[in-house]
């Protein structure tokens, strides 16, 4: 009699322990992950940058190359250095948790105009538009799609 019991509680402890790793793997899943992605320089560096004294080309040593060039007409020598740290909690959306932009602007000889920083506060939220292109032609059900292709072929 003993030993069956002590087989049942071997189970019972096999089945509890199963149950604890499966629920520890799951809660480890869900766990917080953090990104840091960009690159903004060091304060020191960015104070070696003096208007009127550093080309483009001096920059790039000093800092290394942007993140981003404006492609805008009204700045089209401006070069961004952009970080963004972000934090994701199993499959919801990320929080955008810290974001800096430094923006350099260059005068039409090449040589720093100014040196501009950006905040997370200072983002603007972007709302794409949800309209559809209408297409031509008629959209088929499910069974029309399933057997509509049925009959249509001619033997040779």
């Amino acid at each position: 009699m003993k030993k069956r019991n002590s087989t049942r509680s071997a189970g019972f402890r096999l089945t509890v322990s199963a149950a604890a790793l499966a629920f520890a793997l799951v809660a480890a899943g869900c766990s917080k992950t953090q990104a840091v992605r960009g690159y903004v320089p060091d304060e020191e560096l960015l104070a070696q940058l003096q208007p009127g004294q550093q080309t483009r080309d001096q920059v790039a040593e000093i800092l290394g190359s942007p993140s981003s060039i404006s492609t805008f007409e009204e700045r089209n020598d401006t070069w961004y250095y952009i970080t963004r740290r972000t934090e994701q909690f199993a499959f919801f959306d990320e929080e955008v948790l810290d974001q800096r932009v430094v923006a350099i602007d260059f005068d039409q000889d090449g040589r720093v105009l100014e040196v501009r920083r950006f905040g997370l506060e200072d983002g603007k939220d972007v709302n794409p538009v949800d309209r559809k292109t209408p297409t031509r032609g008629r959209e088929l059900g499910f069974f029309e799609q399933l057997f509509g292709n049925i009959g249509r072929f001619t033997p040779q």
